[in-house]
């Protein structure tokens, strides 16, 4: 009788621990559902705000700065100007037309890069951005990049290539409180995102890895540097034809 009491609660243990499991695997199941359904429906309807945005809202009013608000204006992809598009993608990504979320060619460079000494540089792809800046939050963190990362294959699963371009046109930020080229455009150059040419388009590219450092208002030396570089790199990959691959005429 003795060896029969341990025998039943380890029985009982098992039971428990099994039902458990299974919660927490429905849990986890509903919850990518909920998300992979989420993803789907952005195929067609445009976001009215994003992680990041209400993130920056915020923190401002944590702050206690009163007079801060959000530019955010959506426009179609066939209402920016080709030349911005690809200024983007040569800025950010260049690969982006052939890989499935992940340039893993450029996450070996970057590793390699920093094994050697230098500064650890990001390797993340427009897809991988798009779903950090619409569901995410900032900062780094093992959690985070994994989110990212089922995020991406999400996007690049029910997605076609000229949404996610469209996607990250439209809810990068450009500069503080500024989302999107249109709003980028309307405030640094007055004009709308159709009408950009190669070189405003290249100074926008320029700013998107520190868009509250790196003023588009007021350049500095590095940002136009760096506008040149892209202008070079847009030449290089066969100015606005290269998008045919994207979104083919």
């Amino acid at each position: 009788m003795g060896k029969a009491r341990p025998k039943r609660e380890a029985r009982a243990g098992h039971r428990v621990s099994w039902r458990l499991g299974r919660v927490l695997l429905s849990i986890v199941l509903a919850v990518l559902m909920l998300a992979a359904l989420t993803v789907l429906s952005l195929r067609w309807f445009n976001p009215p705000t994003t992680a990041f945005m209400l993130e920056a809202s915020a923190a401002a009013l944590w702050h206690g700065e009163h007079n801060y608000r959000t530019r955010y204006q959506w426009v179609p992809l066939e209402e920016i100007s080709p030349q911005t598009a690809l200024a983007v993608i040569a800025s950010e990504d260049q690969q982006f037309p052939f890989h499935a979320g992940f340039d893993f060619k450029s996450i070996r460079e970057a590793v390699r890069a920093h094994e050697r000494g230098g500064k650890l540089r990001g390797a993340s792809t427009i897809s991988q951005q798009v779903a950090k800046n619409l569901f995410l939050w900032s900062g780094a963190s093992f959690v985070r990049k994994g989110l990212e990362a089922v995020f991406t294959v999400m996007i690049e699963a029910f997605w076609p290539k000229e949404r996610i371009l469209e996607m990250y046109l439209n809810i990068a930020q450009f500069g503080r409180g500024i989302y999107g080229v249109q709003a980028a455009a309307r405030a640094f150059f007055h004009k709308d995102a159709a009408r950009l040419n190669s070189a405003e388009g290249a100074l926008l590219a320029a700013a998107l890895p520190n868009p509250e450092l790196y003023r588009i208002d007021a350049p500095s030396r590095f940002v136009l540097s760096q506008r040149e570089r892209i202008l070079k790199q847009m030449a290089n990959l066969g100015g606005p034809a290269y998008l045919n691959v994207i979104e083919p005429p």
